[in-house]
């Protein structure tokens, strides 16, 4: 399997390994409208970048609100336990940091895997970007 290890950066540093694996998965893979991929929060929030093998192929970010977002790994590098990887960084930083409470605005089709690193569905789906989501959070 993948050796996949994941760094903790700011935008600056993270964002030219970052951005390009965001826009592969969510403006070309799911038709996320490009402007509204980057936001304000990218400049605040820490971000993690999963390496295999020194080459970035997944990325997420965790705002000071506890929000973790913009979990995205690319499609060769699924369904081997990198994306869990990510969260799991994210999440030890964030405690590191003194948040206790974790959410997530997870896409429906990923919800299962967010229950699998301990996350629970709070209230309706929603559309977000024209994917349904549900919003998680963790116990």
């Amino acid at each position: 399997s993948d050796v996949c290890s994941s760094d903790l950066m700011s935008w600056q540093k993270a964002q030219h390994l970052a951005y390009p694996i965001r826009y592969t998965v969510f403006v070309r893979e799911q038709s996320v409208p490009e402007e509204l991929e980057l936001d304000e929060d990218d400049i605040t929030a820490w971000h993690a970048v999963l390496l295999v093998d020194g080459v970035a192929v997944g990325t997420g970010r965790l705002t000071t609100s506890g929000k973790i977002g913009r979990l995205a790994v690319l499609k060769k590098h699924r369904k081997r336990g990198c994306g869990a990887k990510l969260m799991h960084a994210l999440m030890s930083h964030g405690l590191a940091n003194g948040i206790t409470h974790f959410y997530i605005h997870a896409q429906t089709s990923a919800q299962s895997f967010y229950e699998n690193l301990g996350f629970k569905a709070n209230g309706p789906e929603f559309i977000e970007a024209g994917i349904a989501h549900i919003r998680m959070e963790s116990s």
